[in-house]
C-alpha cells in the first residue's frame, strides 16, 4: 500500500505511512495535500524524462492495429518526424 491519507478529528488531513508505520505529514489543508502531490509527480516525471526512457523504435514494435488503424499510425510516424 506504501501510505493512506485520513481526515483528521479537527478536519484537517494526515497521511500515514505503511513503510515507516507512523504519520508523516498532518494538518494538512486540502490544498496542502494537492500541493505535496503536484510536487511529488513533478519529481517523478522528471526522473522519467531523465533516467527512464524507452528508445522510440519500441514504440514501432509494439504497434498493433486495435485501437488505431495502420494507416493513422503511418501518419503518426510522419507527424513525429519518423517516416
Amino acid at each position: 500500500m506504501g501510505s493512506f491519507i485520513t481526515k483528521q478529528p479537527n478536519g484537517l488531513y494526515c497521511r500515514f505511512s505503511t513503510v515507516v508505520d507512523c504519520p508523516t505529514h498532518w494538518n494538512m489543508t486540502q490544498d496542502d495535500y494537492i500541493e505535496m502531490r503536484k510536487q511529488r509527480a513533478e519529481k517523478e516525471a522528471i526522473d522519467t524524462l531523465k533516467h527512464h526512457l524507452y528508445d522510440f523504435e519500441l514504440v514501432k514494435n509494439r504497434f498493433c492495429p486495435n485501437n488505431m488503424t495502420q494507416e493513422e499510425f503511418e501518419q503518426f510516424l510522419k507527424d513525429v518526424g519518423d517516416a
